[in-house]
Formats: structure tokens, sequence, C-alpha cells
């Protein structure tokens, strides 16, 4: 397994942005530890053909999972075991980082997340990395206004994402209001949601709402993601959380939606990403190679 940091230059950001993408590489290294063994990787003459590194890589799954406020491109491996699991998976994993915008377009300010997560940052990632260019092999997942920002970002691009999971999502869409007054977001004031959002009351029904982007999908007969929601029982935004997925299945989308004892923190985020691998079209779990599987 390898956790990689990348810088590149964002055309959708106007800035140079900071990533983490872990890529599984056990399959390579199972095969370089076998033939070790035998001798055979010593056999090759120095010729670059015949190296055992010289493979056509395999293009990975992959699941681009976006933080909450105040985090970064760091915060899924630093407080889940997002790293270990995606090893066992076989599954590359990308991890940019959302600035407090709820991975949506500003124009205005030139801060266009939504089409930096739905178009650039896989067309680069696919370029710089062996990921896999299929539908049904890119997924899309976040927590709270990562979770907000997977919801909408999935459903908005989804010819893309074949899978979409939200986290205890930040749906400031479903009760504007409430969220000023403090209905889970405790962080939140008017002028800061205003400045992310605009007119709070012009949110609902907009394509900053995954329900109406659901709906508009079906309408015009478009891919339709899966979808996974999860909240914890004594999360503040769990009200939001089932507002929204009635919302979905109203129009017709497949959600799968669950609820268990939490709150927001990164204890029911540990259990809950691991919750949605099982959930995704991934192969059956194996160690991997790393300095706790030595055989």
């Amino acid at each position: 397994m390898a956790l990689i940091k990348a810088d590149f230059f964002s055309a959708a950001l106007m800035r140079t942005v900071e990533i983490n993408v872990i890529l599984p590489t056990d399959k390579l290294m199972n095969a370089l530890a076998s033939e070790a063994m035998v001798g055979s990787s010593m056999n090759y003459n120095g010729d670059p053909e015949h190296s055992p590194y010289a493979r056509e890589p395999k293009r990975f799954k992959t699941l681009y999972l976006l933080h909450g406020i105040f985090g970064n491109h760091t915060d899924w491996v630093s407080g889940t075991n997002i790293q270990r699991w995606a090893e066992e998976r076989d599954l590359a994993v990308v991890m940019p980082s959302g600035e407090n915008m709820f991975y949506i377009d500003q124009p205005a300010q030139h801060n266009l997340f939504g089409r930096f997560i739905g178009e650039e940052l896989v067309a680069m990632t696919r370029a710089m990395f062996p990921l896999s260019d299929r539908r049904e092999d890119t997924f899309i997942a976040g927590l709270s206004m990562g979770g907000y920002g997977a919801l909408r970002n999935g459903l908005r691009y989804c010819e893309t994402f074949s899978h979409v999971a939200g986290l205890s999502a930040a749906m400031v869409v479903n009760s504007a209001e409430e969220a000023v007054q403090g209905g889970g977001l405790f962080f939140t004031t008017r002028p800061y949601l205003e400045s992310v959002f605009g007119d709070l009351s012009r949110v609902r029904d907009s394509d900053k709402d995954p329900a109406r982007l659901a709906a508009d999908l079906v309408y015009c007969d478009r891919p339709r993601p899966r979808v996974y929601m999860a909240c914890g029982t004594e999360d503040g935004l769990l009200g939001g959380n089932r507002a929204l997925q009635d919302r979905l299945r109203g129009v017709g989308l497949d959600v799968t939606y669950e609820e268990g004892p939490g709150g927001h923190d990164w204890d029911f985020w540990n259990r809950y990403i691991g919750r949605v691998l099982d959930w995704l079209p991934l192969g059956e779990a194996r160690a991997g190679v790393n300095s706790g599987h030595v055989r």
C-alpha cells in the first residue's frame, strides 16, 4: 500500500491544491516477493523489459473521499482505518481538501469546487495514477460537510459516479433556518452560510439541493447512482438526514439508509466508513503486505 501526497494546479480553483491518495500495491508486492523467494527476480540480466517491475498496471476501483468542516486532505487517514481497509479491498482512495466551502461552485470567487470534484479531480487523478475510468468502478463519499458534498456532486455528475455515500451529511438545504438557529451545525452563522450558499431561502430546489438533482436526473433518464446514507442517533443533523433520504426515495432512487448509536464524531465515522466499503461493489477483504502481516 502506498500513501501518496500530490500537488497540482487546479484550473477550477485557480490555485495549487493538495491531495492524499491511497494506492493499493499489494498484488505487485506479492508477485515480487514470490519471485524473490525463488530467485527469478534476480535473473532478468538487467533487461528492463523483463524486470519484475515492468508490469501492466492494474486499473483500480476508486473512492473519492471528502472531509468535513475545519478539515483537510489528511483527515480520513488520521481519523479512521481507511488506509488499512482500502488495502484489504484493493481500493484506491483520493482525498482532496474542501476549504470549508461545501464542495459547491462559487463563480464570483472562482471557487468552482463542484466542477473540481466532479470533473477536474477525477480527470487529473486518472491521468496521474492507474485508476479505472469506468463509471461502475468510480465512487464518492464524505462526512458532514463532505457528506453533503458527496451527495450533491455524486448526483450532479451521475455519469461519473455509480455509488454515492453521505455520513452525517450537513444538509443545510433541508432546513437552512434550522442550521442558522443551531439545528446541529453548531459552527454556522447566517453570514457564513450566505457566503457559501447565497440566499438561503433559494437553496432548496436549486442545483445545490441533492433531492432536486435526483429528480432532474430521473426525469431526464440519466444514470442513477445508488445512494448510501447513515447518521448517528445522537447527532444534531439526524433530522436533516432522515428528510433527505425520504426525498431521494420519493423521486425513485435506490437508497440504503442506516442509523446507529453515536454522535457527530470519528468513532461513528470510522465504524460507518467500514459499512460503506461493505456496501460498495468491491472484492472480499484480505490482508495486505505490511509490517503487521509478516508471514
